[in-house]
C-alpha cells in the first residue's frame, strides 16, 4: 500500500514503506540557544512547537506509535534552571498531546522527586484522548538502567526479556531519528532500539524542518529489514 500526502513543499510524497514506530531523540536544544544568544535552560521551550508538528506528520502518515526522549536521569545532574525548563516543556508537550487526541504515556522513574507530579496520571500507564489515532510516548526522568533492573526477579526467560522491561508497553522500534547531529543512542530504549534504523540529522531540534521527517522516510524506504534473520 502506498502512503500519500502533500510533502512540506506542497507536492505529493509517496511511501511504500511506513514504520510503524518512530523514536525521536530532540536534541541540540541547549546548543541552539547559545547560538541565539540565549542562557542554555531557554533552548527548551522552542523545542514543544517543533514535537507536535512532527507527531502530526507522524499521524498523517499512517504511524502508529512516537517516542520522544523527554529527559534521561542523568539530565538532572544539570543546573537548575535547566531541569525546570525541560520539566515544563515535557508537562506542556503532554498536555498538547492530549489536546490532539492522542494516547499518551510517560516513561520512567515516577518515585523520583524528579517526576513531574503534574504526569502522574500517564507514569507507565497509556491514557487515551479523542479516536486514538496515535500512540505517543515521552521517556520523561528516564534510565536504561531503571527500565532492565525490572528483570530482576520476575522470572522471565531469554526469549521473554521484552515482557519483563519497565517499558514493555512500548513496541519495538522501526525507525529512530536524531537531532543534533550526534550518533549515539544515549541510553534510549535498548530492547526496543534493538534493530532500529537509526537516521541522524545535523541540525538543532527547534531547527525541526517537516523536510527532515521526508528525508528520513525516503532513506528508509531502501533500508534492509530482516530483524536478523
Amino acid at each position: 500500500m502506498t502512503n500519500t500526502q502533500p510533502g512540506a513543499s506542497g507536492q505529493t510524497e509517496k511511501f511504500k514503506r511506513v514504520p510503524q514506530h518512530i523514536g525521536v531523540i530532540p536534541d541540540g536544544n541547549r546548543r541552539w540557544a547559545l547560538d541565539h544568544e540565549l542562557a542554555k535552560h531557554e533552548g527548551y521551550a522552542h523545542g514543544i512547537s517543533p514535537g507536535m508538528r512532527l507527531v502530526d506528520l507522524c499521524a498523517q502518515y499512517g504511524v502508529k506509535e512516537v517516542t520522544f526522549y523527554a529527559f534521561t536521569v542523568d539530565n538532572t545532574k544539570r543546573a537548575a534552571p535547566q531541569i525546570q525548563a525541560y520539566t515544563d516543556a515535557c508537562i506542556e508537550a503532554v498536555k498538547a498531546a492530549a489536546e490532539r487526541g492522542y494516547n499518551v504515556m510517560a516513561v520512567g522513574n515516577e518515585n523520583s522527586k524528579f517526576f513531574p507530579p503534574e504526569l502522574k496520571d500517564y507514569a507507565n500507564k497509556r491514557v487515551c484522548f479523542g479516536d486514538g489515532k496515535l500512540n505517543l510516548n515521552f521517556l520523561v526522568n528516564y534510565s536504561w538502567k531503571w527500565d532492565l533492573l525490572h528483570i530482576d526477579g520476575s522470572g522471565a526467560s531469554a526469549g521473554n526479556i521484552e515482557n519483563a522491561i519497565a517499558s514493555r508497553e512500548v513496541s519495538r522500534i522501526d525507525l529512530l531519528l536524531r537531532w543534533g547531529g550526534r550518533q549515539r543512542l544515549s541510553g534510549f530504549l535498548p530492547v526496543q532500539s534493538v534493530y532500529a534504523d537509526f537516521f541522524v540529522i545535523d541540525e538543532y531540534w527547534p531547527d525541526y524542518k517537516d523536510e527532515h521527517f521526508f528525508d528520513a522516510l525516503r532513506w528508509y524506504q531502501d533500508c534492509d529489514v530482516t530483524l536478523g534473520g
